[in-house]
């Protein structure tokens, strides 16, 4: 959190530093522009989270194409070097009511089809903040939509890619986990003859 909230402040203050040394706007404007674009950009990425996050769970079943990672991904994952530094990105999930920040019941289906499904609602609101981030650039007059809401939606879009790529590498690890306890589950079943 410390992570992106310094990366946060210190672009703030970058893009404030360059738009009042040349003049682009009084400084105050430039701040106050700068901070208008910042706190609209959290306004947007939780109005978005706030609606996936109603969304039906089976929209975003574990069985879903459209969140499949590759091998492909996976590769370019381990290149990144994701096991690295992945635990330094923001996890907001606790927000919504489901923290995605550790694995509390690994052995439980359940849990780990509900975890799978939270990464898949994650997945698909930080892609839709990618684009969304760019609206404040509409909101600005003259030349400050190029030269301070479109650095603050630069931004807004590297801190949106980061945890896309921490859920996408670790979704393929939970799908392992889920299907061998599965598969677990179906042989104890067969040996008892499905009665428990």
């Amino acid at each position: 959190m410390k992570l992106y909230l310094s990366i946060i402040g210190a672009a703030m203050l970058i893009i404030s530093a360059v738009n009042i040394f040349f003049g682009i706007g009084a400084w105050y404007f430039v701040l106050l522009a700068v901070v208008w674009c910042t706190l609209l950009q959290f306004a947007l990425d939780g109005l978005i989270a706030i609606i996936i996050n109603k969304m039906p769970d089976g929209w975003f079943a574990i069985d879903n194409p459209h969140y499949r990672v590759t091998e492909r991904e996976r590769e370019l994952y381990k290149r990144l070097n994701v096991r690295r530094w992945k635990d330094k990105v923001w996890e907001l999930g606790w927000l919504g009511g489901f923290s995605k920040r550790e694995l509390r019941e690994p052995g439980s289906l359940s849990y780990l089809e509900k975890f799978i499904i939270e990464c898949n609602k994650g997945v698909l609101t930080h892609r839709l903040s990618y684009p969304v981030g760019f609206l404040a650039m509409l909101t600005l007059p003259g030349i400050m939509p190029m030269t301070i809401a479109l650095p603050v939606a630069v931004v807004n879009l590297f801190l949106n890619i980061l945890p896309t790529i921490v859920i996408r590498h670790n979704t393929p690890y939970l799908l392992s986990a889920y299907k061998r306890i599965e598969k677990k589950q179906k042989l104890n079943n067969a040996k008892t003859g499905g009665v428990l």
